[in-house]
Formats: C-alpha cells, structure tokens, sequence
C-alpha cells in the first residue's frame, strides 16, 4: 500500500487578523506547518496553533521563513548563509518553547515561500537551512520540494528527508514550481489538482507546463489552507486518496536516543 503525509501551512494569522481555516483544515491533515513568526503568526497564534494541532493528533512542524512580515515572507532578502542559519534556528527553537509547554514533540521543519524556494536551487542556502534543522535537533524531518536541493543537502547531513510535492501547483520543466507571478502558477480547479496528485502518488511523476513528463518523488503532499477552497479541498483529496487505497499518515523523524 502506498502511503504519504498531507500536510498544510497553519498560524498564520497575526494579532486580531485571522487567515485561513486552521481549526476545520487540521480535521483532514496529518502534518501542521506552523508559522513562526517572521513572516506571519504571532506568540499567541504559535501557542494556540501548537495546541489544537496536538488535540487533532497532527504532527507539529516548524515553519520559518524570511523576516517578511508585509510580503507574507515571498519576497526574496538578499543575506547571507550564516543569517539564514541563525533565523532558522531562532525560529525553530521558538516554536519548540510553545511544543515544550503544550507537552507534544515537533516532529519536522518546512521553510516557507521564498525561503524554500531559494533553498530548492542554492546549495549554500539549503546547507545553512538544513544545518540549523540538524544543530537544532538531528531527529526532525526536513521538508523540501521533491529532487530540490534542499532534500540533497538534509540527506547529506544526516537528516530523515521528505520530498514534497504541491497539489494546487504547477511544474516546470527542470522540477521547480512555476513563480506565483505567472498567471498559470496555481491549479484553481479542485478536480484538477486531485488529479495531480493521484498521478504523482501512483506514477512519481508529474505533468510540466510544457507537456513533458517530470520524475518525482511524493512523501508529503501541500495542501494550502488559506484559499477560498481550501477546506472543500483537503476533505476532497482526503476523501479520494482513501478511496484509492493510499495510505494517510505522518513522516516519522530517527529517535534521538536510537
């Protein structure tokens, strides 16, 4: 039986301003990305997140990114490898406090937007993210678009890795996702996205903007839970990927004390 993690970007609301539906999305998800606070959430919504997360029984996931609180961290900040090394670690171990009070462990870390895009390409970025994944504690899962490296770099170190694909994304060619500024960056059909992932699932494979046929590997599946659609979405996908017999549940990160 095939079996693979969905997971979804959550806490990321900001003070009295509220996105997505985190509370109904963590009903059909097995892995909570949760903001930390630089590029959206706050140490109210971080805590409060931690806490519904671990009453549905989701794995808990830090989410850093850019310290992009008004790009919603999409735009690019030109720094260096050691920064980006010291913010993931910050952010990281910032989530951990609230996992710590909540009594729940964390179990991987996804960076967000930009800064995973960026570490899908640079090799030095995706070192300095998946060294401060390791420093910070080696047992955690690191999440990275399928083939990227940022997968490269987490397995070279010593990290269990996780390629994730996108179900409302498009491809291109060389295996990276179409920018968002290009008007054919997201699948807005639900059908259609269902579809993707089922042929990425079954086949590792996935259709490219330009009609060719890209290999990959399906891990864990993103599902974007700030979209009108987004809850209608994940209980579809959920719904399907069960009926077709693939297997729903979370990836497992080493035990550091094995």
């Amino acid at each position: 039986m095939k079996s693979v993690d969905l997971n979804c970007d959550l806490g990321e609301s900001f003070g009295t301003f509220v996105v997505g539906q985190d509370k109904l999305i963590l009903e059909h998800i097995t892995s909570a990305n949760i903001a930390c606070g630089y590029h959206a959430g706050d140490h109210n919504v971080m805590s409060k997140t931690v806490k519904m997360a671990k009453e549905k029984g989701v794995s808990i996931g830090a989410h850093p990114g850019f310290p992009d609180l008004l790009g919603f961290g999409r735009r690019v900040i030109q720094t260096d490898p050691t920064d980006i090394y010291h913010f993931v670690v910050y952010q990281i171990s910032a989530l951990k406090g609230f996992c710590q009070i909540h009594d729940v462990d964390m179990n991987h870390v996804k960076p967000h937007g930009a800064l995973y895009n960026v570490a899908a390409k640079d090799p030095l970025i995706a070192e300095a993210i998946a060294k401060a994944v390791y420093d910070t504690d080696r047992s955690l899962v690191l999440f990275g678009l399928s083939g990227s490296e940022l997968i490269k770099a987490g397995s070279q170190i010593g990290l269990t890795v996780a390629n994730e694909v996108f179900a409302d994304r498009t491809y291109q060619p060389d295996g990276t996702l179409t920018p968002r500024t290009h008007n054919n960056a997201l699948i807005h059909n639900i059908e259609e996205a269902v579809e993707q992932v089922l042929t990425m699932v079954k086949t590792s494979t996935v259709l490219a903007v330009d009609g060719s046929i890209i290999p990959l590997q399906a891990d864990t599946i993103c599902v974007h839970g700030d979209g009108p659609s987004a809850l209608d979405f994940a209980k579809k996908l959920q719904e399907v990927l069960v009926k077709e017999g693939v297997k729903i549940c979370e990836v497992k990160g080493r035990n550091t004390l094995t």
